[in-house]
């Protein structure tokens, strides 16, 4: 799984390779100085040489200075080289993001891939900074300082042989019970996180129905859980200082205890006790620096497997059956639908869909709320895949056409509005990214934005919030069918579109619409009969499955669910 990480830090390869290569020779010249200050005082002192004081001293300097330098060099690197591979694994999940259908989307909440794309990443790019110069540093060091202190005194060298496995047997069960603490917290992250965006997505409902208090209640008891789960990992990770730190001060005081014996029988001398204990401290100041990459490392294991559980996430919706065609008329034909967002679930969504739509029709879908209206018309577009039968557009199965240029052909303007930070035009060239300024005035004139636009600060260059705060629904609705009207597609599909424009200026939107797109299909999803009533054909939905087909006229004359319907909302209109 590292492994797999690490394959993003290909375009950092010689930031990497430049830091490991200063990290290793700042040890070196690091492990030179105690050797040096054990030959001015075992030499130097003791005979009164100065010259050996001087240089020594001198080369003492020139390695700590070269260990300065290198020490900067490496910290450098090792930053970029961090930053390198957060930036490149963000810039791979966001992109694997984007190539995933609905249907993968469902498999994660939105506030976990936003955990995942920033904290787990963030943890990971930390890691890697931070934990690469000891991660390089200290085994190199400890090796060394262990041959040298061998090398000095192999009987006095083997206390480590005692306290090296007290260290591993600590870290051991210290990781092992951290280890899945830290995935825990990360879930536990992840539902703070979808409280605190869907508290803000729906603050105007909160306020509405005051219920601030049950909101603060809700997050308190999620925010208890996170940092009761935190304060348990990171508690238990801080046991891993202090128990370094018992071996570490343990093991020298036995060194010194046998030291000072040895130099009372003349078998050391005090020169080199001091070098050797200069190699004790570089070798446990390494075991404890080794200690603390295993749990910077815990703590990456766990972001790892959620970033690429992402990563690995199989694509149910791919161009593999695609060729080279594009949509030409726009005529859509339903052949035994079924669909059902999970293979698992036990009830179809739709049931046996059979209707043929013609190029350049008007078509309209009525149907109580739940009848999967708008299920059935996000098939077209391929924004979900039918589970059996088949869906063709102009004689070609959706799945035959690339679906960058499938879903460039179909306009599509959601039932829930959708408006980006920037300006209208920055929003309205989300439809055309060239548009001219007379075609933009153009489709804004027939989605009646013309009317409430000059009451705008700056026009068309007035800035939106986040969502388009600041405008009505009204407005919402009509520039979004203005970003659908620029890409003059061969399918236009409004899904109950124009709610909360008034009938007025419905009906004006209609009539462009029949004028500024004659070829194009249009498929059109109403709550209101006279949204619907011109189509050349109206469907009517219920529980999934098409209730009836025809006209208003023959649905007028013949179904009673459409005649319920009619005759209920022409006396809402009386009254």
């Amino acid at each position: 799984m590292l492994k797999r990480l690490f394959s993003y830090l290909k375009p950092y390869k010689l930031y990497t390779f430049l830091a490991v290569a200063c990290i290793t020779l700042e040890v070196a010249f690091e492990l030179i100085i105690p050797m040096l200050m054990a030959d001015i005082i075992d030499i130097g002192v003791e005979t009164g040489n100065r010259a050996v004081i001087f240089q020594r001293g001198i080369l003492m300097a020139v390695c700590a200075i070269l260990a300065l330098i290198l020490g900067i060099g490496s910290a450098r690197f090792t930053a970029v080289t961090g930053q390198g591979l957060g930036a490149e694994l963000r810039k791979a999940e966001y992109k694997k993001l984007q190539s995933f259908s609905f249907s993968n989307i469902d498999h994660f909440r939105a506030s976990s891939l936003v955990t995942r794309l920033t904290g787990d990443i963030t943890t990971i790019q930390n890691s890697v900074a931070s934990g690469m110069r000891p991660a390089c540093r200290a085994p190199i060091m400890m090796l060394i300082s262990l041959g040298l202190s061998f090398a000095m005194n192999w009987k006095l060298a083997l206390v480590f042989c005692v306290a090296a496995p007290i260290l591993g047997v600590m870290l051991f069960l210290i990781v092992k019970n951290v280890r899945p603490l830290y995935g825990i917290m990360q879930g536990s992250v992840d539902l703070v996180n979808r409280i605190v965006q869907e508290n803000l997505t729906a603050i105007r409902v909160v306020k509405a129905y005051v219920r601030e208090d049950y909101e603060t209640a809700k997050f308190e008891e999620s925010n208890l859980a996170l940092r009761t789960t935190a304060e348990k990992a990171f508690g238990l990770a801080a046991l891993n200082m202090p128990a370094m730190q018992l071996v570490m001060y343990a093991t020298i005081l036995f060194i010194l205890w046998i030291g000072g014996n040895l130099i009372q029988i003349g078998n050391m001398q005090v020169g080199q006790l001091t070098g050797f204990l200069s190699y004790v401290l570089q070798v446990l100041n390494s075991l404890m620096m080794i200690s603390n990459v295993f749990m910077m490392l815990t703590r990456s294991l766990a972001s790892c497997r959620r970033i690429v559980e992402v990563l690995d996430e199989e694509v149910d919706m791919t161009d593999d059956e695609a060729k080279d065609i594009q949509v030409e008329k726009g005529g859509i034909e339903f052949d035994h639908v079924y669909f059902k967002y999970r293979p698992e679930a036990a009830e179809y969504v739709l049931s046996d869909i059979t209707v043929s739509i013609g190029p350049g029709e008007t078509v309209g879908i009525l149907g109580s709320t739940g009848s999967a209206k708008s299920t059935l018309v996000q098939l077209i577009p391929r924004l979900y895949d039918v589970t059996s039968g088949s869906l063709r557009i102009d004689g070609h199965s959706v799945r035959e056409y690339p679906m960058e240029h499938l879903r460039d052909a179909v306009g599509m303007v959601l039932q829930k509005n959708t408006l980006f930070s920037g300006t209208i035009t920055d929003n309205l060239r989300w439809g055309k990214e060239d548009a001219t300024p007379e075609e933009i005035r153009e489709a804004c004139a027939i989605a009646c934005v013309d009317e409430f636009i000059g009451r705008l600060p700056k026009g068309y260059e007035t800035e939106l919030g986040q969502g388009g705060a600041g405008l009505s629904g009204g407005q919402k609705q009509r520039l979004c069918i203005a970003r659908a009207l620029l890409k003059r597609p061969k399918i236009l599909i409004l899904d109950d579109s124009t709610s909360a424009v008034d009938t007025a200026t419905e009906a004006k939107i209609r009539e462009g619409l029949a004028s500024y797109l004659k070829d194009t299909t249009k498929i059109i999803i109403a709550q209101r009969v006279t949204s619907v009533m011109h189509a050349d054909k109206i469907l009517i939905l219920d529980h999934g499955r098409i209730q009836a087909v025809g006209n208003h006229a023959s649905l007028l004359k013949e179904n009673a669910m459409y005649q319920e319907l009619y005759h209920s909302q022409q006396e809402g209109v009386g009254l």
